[in-house]
């Protein structure tokens, strides 16, 4: 079967299947479960319609169960496991990890990466968004900023791989050394300081995506908070700092904690730069180091990673709901 019709048949089964579900029990309910009566007062219809909105939810629920909560739980349980499988060690996995020196490296660099990455991304994105929002060329700007958005991760890895280059003719660092009669340097392999080099590959690719959510709360704010302002002498710093900053305080945390939510699960950057060698390992390059080598191992870094990013997911989708309110 040709991949277009095939679309087109798993369109129809798809959109055909939820109809027929819905129809189907609605229909069981109102004829079968809670038929209405005429000695009941309309109670059957009220149990009807407290039971119908559980018919629509019903399929997200079981999906969601399905995909999300039935592997978490199948992970953490086979992380209590050997690398066969057949012994059960209980928390043994874990104690051996959190004993390694590797684990406690890509932790702390993990930590590196939640404080660096989102605190400059923001920045630069607010900066960016304010300083061409009033610009005749601002809009070119911006779209020329927000372009390593559309750029993977491995691909904006080897666009810095060359930038990174320890060669004077291809690196860029290296040529600007070259011009001062100094030697050559990799600065991938300077130990810490190159997990800054490479998390600047994220912050290069998430300014953009500050900018653009940053620059429409900029413009959402009220012309006359800033007219008031300047009728009060305040300066341009006082109108960001006091002003705006102040009113799209709860989109910069949501920025903030999106780029955060991305980066603990950032893998490819780094993998692609270093395969997490020169001590510049994080969690996902740790987890896939144990993924052929030892399962339990592997699932027991998963969970880990779960662990951290699920109170940051969560205060995303607190902060948003604040926000659309």
């Amino acid at each position: 079967m040709s991949p277009i019709l095939l679309g087109f048949v798993t369109i129809a089964i798809g959109v055909g299947g939820c109809a027929a579900y819905f129809y189907a029990s609605n229909y069981v309910l109102d004829r079968f479960i809670f038929p209405p009566r005429t000695d009941d007062k309309g109670r059957n219809i009220a149990r009807a319609e407290m039971v119908r909105p559980w018919l629509f939810v019903f399929p997200a629920i079981f999906f969601l169960s399905l995909y999300l909560i039935y592997p978490v739980v199948g992970s953490f349980w086979r992380s209590l496991f050997n690398r066969s499988g057949e012994e059960f060690i209980g928390l043994g996995n874990y104690a051996q990890m959190f004993s390694e020196e590797g684990f406690r490296v890509a932790l702390f660099n993990n930590i590196l990466w939640v404080i660096f990455v989102p605190a400059a991304a923001t920045f630069f994105g607010l900066l960016v968004a304010q300083l061409t929002d009033r610009l005749k060329w601002g809009n070119l700007a911006k779209s020329m900023i927000f372009m390593p958005m559309a750029i993977s991760f491995v691909g904006a890895s080897l666009i810095w791989k060359f930038v990174y280059a320890n060669d004077p003719d291809i690196g860029i660092i290296n040529a600007v050394r070259d011009l001062f009669g100094m030697e050559p340097i990799d600065v991938l392999q300077i130990q810490f300081w190159n997990n800054f080099f490479i998390m600047f590959i994220m912050v290069w690719m998430q300014t953009g995506f500050a900018m653009v959510i940053l620059s429409a709360a900029l413009r959402g704010i009220p012309e006359e908070t800033i007219e008031a302002a300047i009728i009060d002498g305040a300066g341009p710093f006082q109108i960001f700092f006091k002003i705006k900053v102040p009113q799209i305080m709860p989109t910069i945390v949501v920025v903030w904690t999106t780029i955060t939510i991305l980066v603990l699960k950032v893998f490819d950057i780094v993998y692609a730069m270093t395969g997490g060698n020169f001590d510049t390992e994080i969690l996902p390059s740790y987890m896939m180091d144990y993924m052929f080598r030892d399962d339990g191992r592997a699932t027991a870094v998963a969970f880990v990673i779960m662990i951290i990013v699920t109170p940051v997911m969560v205060w995303n989708i607190i902060q948003a709901r604040r926000e659309m309110r």
